[in-house]
Order: structure tokens, then C-alpha cells, then sequence
């Protein structure tokens, strides 16, 4: 079975027999719901509005878009090696069925429609991208023995079909002699293995380059909070919804995640120098690292001889998360912002193409220099504006209706939300200084919506009343007000159909509104599990040998700790000495206080336990293939002491369920919840946030 990319087959493609239910429609003008309404006129309406207001006579996108296709690619289907299809361009012929669609926002139609582009392009000769295969875009710069190859996507079987069809055209036969990762996220290193082996590393002849915390952060961002990373991912990617114009359109980096086999071959060469002017495979390279902006561990590329600025995923033909909807700490635009200008005067002065990871190259120094510094202002305004609003009194709860960017900027292409959005990123920036609390005590230590929900009801005068005027702030296409209303009654009366249903078609009028692919993706999803309940089916509880080895012993203890149910620890009491003698680690594990705790690099001088394994053999523990008891018992794994320290622990470990509830009485209660291996460890999904 192929492995997850830290969850995303799992959603995707594992979910076969869930999505059977509401496969996508061939013929769009069909709702896939039998429940689901077309757009009110009140939308259409909305709709039309940003068809006269938004500056459509601009195309320079599709001229730029289109340049340089050397072959697109026949093949609309790319087959997993597990038998599964990995990626489908054939689920979004709808796109080009009609110019325009009542329940599509026509920017976010605009962007889908630029990423139907599917091929093979050149940037500049001895540059060329494989574009459309998956989230990302894959880049091959022609070195002096072979080819470098840039941001490898999510799975190796993307990989692989870019790599054929570049050889076919281009390649000359030439072997790849190195790979370079921008940043940490999977669609940037998963599909590797389509392209290399362990062998041409260890041979040297690839060598593997990442910045800086790359190895730290690959699974640091999406381990403790994994399960709910994955849940929320329902929504904000519309795992489930079938593709059509009343679902799931693009996700506006590209049109979706792959689902095939995900890998990682570790860096042989880290870049540590904020500017590292260097060679690889005889072409001059100046990286320059961009900590803490799209990503943790990221770098731009510029490579002076051909005059060619990579921009990683630092710059997007639209606005990127600085808050994420499905979670992730929240990222600092300021500090993004900084970089782009470094950028900018390091770079953008003199080059004249300058390509992502993402989307499509921009050509020419003026052009290059005028996205730059949008792109700059994008989020140093963000932060600038939304903190100056913040200290005026402007409250996380009000700062998505109060901020607005620059008439300048909204007329711009690359500005608008296509990953991100004005709304849910000002609101992140407050959290990311102020936090949650908008210092009314009122809402310092409110009551769990459940609670307070039924006197709203109350008050409110029943729920029939509720139904009454929700119905009539439905048909006066008061969508956001009935929201507030039929949300208390759901969240008083989780049974109530009539309730759930009329609230699924209030968040799908609100769907259709949004240019925003993750806003209308969670507003289409949460209407679908309302009316329909949470999409059952078999989950492959699955995780790449790669990924577990890249995650830290460490972070697999803290991650045993959250999956501990500490209700049942009361009064428990156990010290484990952990020795893994192929890497030379140590750890002391404690249990105390109803809470599990380690530290590195020491001993304890009387523990109940002393376990000793292989790191290696650990890890066939931490993917859940073999317990750690018998381990012991094989003779992998040395246990000295009282064993029940581990049995004990062992017991109080639970499975996170992989579709808890969002939605009020949307869950199958009859659905059976497979079981982990009590010590076995599963990571979020760390695709492009």
C-alpha cells in the first residue's frame, strides 16, 4: 500500500469507497446533492458584481501562463503504483465545459482555468518546468553533467511522469546529479524517489540540497496536532467534495495534491549562510535563505548567469496563508515582507525571468520588479494596517470586516486571495499578536457553544420561530445573519434536520460567494455533512518509512504524551531510561502527575525500566508495524526491570478518531473507529500552508 504524505492519501485517496456516495458529476449544471440548491439570485448577483468590478481586461497571466509549452502532457490520468489513479486532470474538464458558471466566484473560475495549463514548458533554454501535475510545479535546470531538479512534488509517481516526458523532449538522455528542496513542506520533497535512489546518493553522484532546519521542521509543524490537521483538512481542501461547479473547483496554488507513494532522501549539503554563492553541477547558484516566511526552513535561488530568480514558494500569482485554516502556527508577513525586499535589491534589479514552485514565471525586469513589490506590500500591509487598526481597538473578531487592502493592490492579479484571504489572515495576525481574547471578559471564559446555545433558543422564542426567520434571512439573502441564528439552534438541537438542512443552505450560497477556494471549500463541506453526516469508508492507516525517520525520538515521546488519556494515569508513577545505541541517544521518560515527560541526554539513576532498541528498530514501533513488547520478546529490544511500566503506559494510549465531529450531529455514532498500535505514531499533513 502506498504511504500517506503525513495524512493526504489517506484523504484522498484511501477514501474510495466515502467519496463513491458523492462521485463527481460529469454533467456541472447537475448538483452532485440531492439536498444541494443552485445560487440564489442574491448571489448571482454577487457573482455578476465582480465580473463588472475585478480588471478581467488584464491578461497578461494567460499570455504569461502559456509561454514557453513545449509539449503537454497526453496522458490525463497519471496511475499510482499501488493501482490507484495519483492524479487526475480529467475530473476538471468541466472547467472549459462553459465561460462562466452561476456557483463559481469568476476569479476563482480565473485561476482554476490558468491551471489547467499540463506539460512541459520552457523558462529560459536550459530551464523547463513540468507544470500541472500536482500542487506544485517541478523544475529541471540543465547543469553541466546533468540536470538539477527543483522542488519534486508529492509523490514519486508525478515525479516520474515529469521526468519521462522532460526526457522525451529535452533531457538527452542526461542523469539527474542533484536535487535541491526549496523548503520543508511535502509537496517540495515527497515525490524524490521518482526520480532518484538512496544508491545515487550514497554513490555520490546526486547530491541532495536543503536550508537550513529542513530535517527539524519537516514534521514538526504537523505532529502534535495531526489528527485535528487532517480533520480540519476536510474542509479547507474539500477533500470529499467531488469535483464540479457546486464543489470543489481548484485550490488555487494548483488544483490539488497528488495521492501517491511519498519518499525522502535525506540533504547531503545544508545551506547556513543567509547568502551562499556557490555552484551546483557547474552552475552558479546564490541562495538565499528566507527563514520564517512561507515556511520554516526556506531559500530562494538566483542563479547570476542566466539572470534567472527563484522564488521557492516566498511569491505566488495570488495572496499566500499567513494564518491556515486547517492550523499551523501562525506565520509573520512582516518578516516575509523584509525578505521579498532583500529579494528585490539583492536581485530583482537585474534579473529578467523570475519562476516559483507555484504557478507560472514572470518575464522581463520591469514586470519581475512590479510583482516584487506588490507582493512585498501585500503583506507588509497586512501587518501594518491590521496591527494599526489592533491599536485602535479593533478586536480579532471584528478585524476581517474592518480591514481592507489598497485599491492598488486589489486590482492586482497576484494580490488576490488565492490561498490566503484578507478575512481569515487579518485575523491571524491579531492572533499572532494578541491571541484569541478580545478583552471583553464576557468572552474570557464563555460557556461551550452547546451550553449557551440553548437559551439563545429560548429566547429566541423555539426553534420553530428560529426556522421561521432563519428561512426568511435565507430568501432575503441575508446569509450571514441567518448563520447566526441557525447555528445556535444546530448547536441546541444537534437532531434537528429541518434545523441542519436550512443551515447547509445558507454555507452554500455563502460557498458559491468566494473567491477564496479554502473559504468556499469549508462552507460547501460543512453544508455537505449537515445535510448528508460525516462521509464514512475505509482509512489506510499508512505512514511513509521516510517520514517516521526523519521524525525526532523526541517529538515521538511528546506525541505519545498527547495521545495519553490522563484521566486514566491518576496515581500512576514510572521512570524508563530509552537507550538507542545505533545513534547514541539517551532519554529519561517519566510518568508522574497524570502527565508523560522526557528529556535528552540523560539517565536516571534507579528507573523501573531500562529499554534498549536500535533507533531502526524503533521505528518499525513507530510506524505500528511491530509492538514494542514483541520486540522484546524477539530480542530487539532489551528490556531491564519491570515491564509493566510499558504495558501500563501502553494501556492509556488512544486512538485519535480520523473524523471527529465539527458540525453538530453530523456523526455516524454506529461507524467502528480503527485501532493504532499503542505506541505507533501518525503526523498531519504538512502540504503547501
Amino acid at each position: 500500500m502506498n504511504a500517506r504524505p503525513f495524512g493526504i492519501p489517506l484523504l484522498v485517496a484511501s477514501l474510495a469507497s466515502a467519496t463513491l456516495a458523492i462521485a463527481a458529476d460529469p454533467a456541472p449544471p447537475t448538483h452532485f446533492d440531492p439536498k444541494g440548491k443552485p445560487p440564489s439570485q442574491f448571489t448571482i448577483d454577487v457573482l455578476n458584481q465582480a465580473r463588472e468590478t475585478l480588471p478581467f481586461s488584464d491578461t497578461a497571466d494567460f499570455d504569461e501562463n502559456k509561454r514557453g509549452l513545449i509539449a503537454p502532457m497526453k496522458d490525463l490520468q497519471i496511475k499510482a503504483d499501488a493501482g490507484n489513479v495519483a492524479w487526475d486532470m480529467e475530473q476538471f474538464k468541466f472547467l472549459d465545459q462553459q465561460p462562466e458558471f452561476d456557483s463559481i466566484h469568476p476569479s476563482l473560475q480565473r485561476i482554476a482555468q490558468l491551471n489547467q495549463n499540463y506539460g512541459l514548458y520552457e523558462v529560459i533554454p536550459g530551464i523547463y518546468q513540468i507544470r500541472g501535475f500536482d500542487l506544485a510545479q517541478l523544475t529541471f535546470i540543465r547543469g553541466k553533467t546533468g540536470w538539477i531538479a527543483y522542488d519534486v512534488l508529492v509523490s514519486a509517481e508525478t515525479a516520474r511522469a515529469g521526468w519521462k516526458l522532460l526526457q522525451e523532449h529535452v533531457g538527452e538522455g542526461l542523469p539527474i546529479t542533484a536535487v535541491i528542496y526549496s523548503h520543508n513542506h511535502a509537496d517540495h520533497w515527497g515525490g524524490v524517489r521518482g526520480l532518484i535512489t538512496d544508491e545515487d546518493v550514497a554513490s555520490g553522484k546526486v547530491e541532495v540540497i536543503a536550508p537550513v532546519g529542513f530535517m527539524d521542521h519537516l514534521v514538526a509543524e504537523n505532529v502534535f496536532a495531526g489528527n485535528a490537521m487532517n480533520r480540519r483538512l476536510f474542509y479547507q481542501y474539500g477533500t470529499l467534495l467531488p469535483r464540479s461547479a457546486f464543489g470543489y473547483v481548484t485550490q488555487g496554488l494548483g488544483h490539488g495534491v497528488s495521492a501517491g507513494s511519498v519518499g525522502l532522501v535525506a540533504p547531503t549539503r545544508i545551506i547556513t549562510k543567509p547568502i551562499d554563492d556557490t555552484s551546483v553541477d557547474g552552475v552558479r547558484v546564490i541562495f538565499q535563505l528566507t527563514l520564517d516566511t512561507e515556511a520554516p526552513a526556506e531559500m530562494n535561488t538566483y542563479l547570476p548567469d542566466q539572470k534567472a530568480l527563484w522564488m521557492a514558494e516566498n511569491v505566488i500569482a495570488g495572496m499566500h496563508n499567513i494564518y491556515t485554516l486547517r492550523g499551523a502556527p501562525v506565520r509573520d508577513p512582516l518578516n516575509w515582507s523584509k525578505y521579498l525586499n532583500e529579494t528585490l535589491w539583492l536581485f530583482g534589479q537585474e534579473a529578467e525571468v523570475m519562476f516559483a514552485s507555484h504557478h507560472w514565471p514572470r518575464w522581463g525586469n520591469e514586470r519581475i520588479q512590479e510583482v516584487l513589490r506588490a507582493q512585498r506590500d501585500l503583506y507588509a500591509n497586512l501587518n501594518n494596517q491590521v496591527l494599526h487598526l489592533a491599536n485602535q481597538g479593533v478586536t480579532i473578531n471584528q478585524i476581517h470586516n474592518v480591514y481592507e487592502p489598497p485599491k492598488s493592490l486589489q486590482e492586482k492579479w497576484y494580490a488576490r486571495g488565492y490561498h490566503g484571504s484578507f478575512e481569515h489572515n487579518s485575523r491571524g495576525v491579531i492572533q499572532r499578536f494578541l491571541g484569541f481574547w478580545d478583552a471583553n471578559p464576557a468572552t474570557l471564559i464563555p460557556l461551550s457553544p452547546a451550553d449557551s446555545a440553548p437559551l439563545y433558543v429560548e429566547m429566541m422564542g423555539g426553534s420553530e420561530a428560529i426556522l421561521a426567520r432563519g428561512k426568511t434571512l435565507h430568501d432575503e439573502g441575508k446569509y450571514l445573519l441567518a448563520q447566526e441564528i441557525l447555528n445556535k439552534l444546530v448547536q441546541a438541537e444537534p437532531g434537528n434536520q429541518p434545523a441542519k438542512d436550512l443551515l447547509a443552505d445558507v454555507f452554500e450560497q455563502i460557498g458559491y460567494q468566494q473567491e477564496n477556494p479554502g473559504l468556499r471549500n469549508s462552507f460547501l463541506a460543512g453544508a455537505y455533512e449537515l445535510r448528508n453526516g460525516i462521509p464514512q469508508g475505509e482509512i489506510a492507516q499508512t505512514t511513509s518509512a521516510d517520514t517516521i525517520r526523519a521524525m525526532t525520538t523526541g517529538q515521538w515521546l511528546d506525541f505519545l504524551g498527547i495521545r495519553m488519556d490522563a484521566t486514566q494515569a491518576e496515581g500512576m508513577r514510572y521512570t524508563i531510561n530509552l537507550i538507542t545505541p545505533d545513534n547514541g541517544e539517551e532519554y529519561v521518560i517519566e510518568l508522574e502527575n497524570a502527565t508523560l515527560t522526557n528529556i535528552k541526554g540523560h539517565q536516571a539513576k534507579n528507573p523501573d525500566l531500562t529499554l534498549t532498541i536500535k533507533r531502526s528498530d524503533l521505528e518499525q514501533t513507530m510506524m505500528g508495524q511491530k509492538t514494542i513488547m514483541a520486540q522484546v520478546v524477539e530480542g530487539t529490544a532489551k528490556a531491564r526491570g519491570n515491564t509493566a511500566a510499558l504495558t501500563d503506559i501502553m494501556a492509556l494510549m488512544v486512538t485519535f478518531d480520523p473524523r471527529f465531529e465539527i458540525m453538530p450531529g453530523t456523526k455516524d455514532r454506529s461507524a467502528r473507529l480503527p485501532q493504532d498500535e499503542a505506541f505507533e505514531a501518525d503526523v498531519g499533513a504538512p502540504i503547501a500552508e
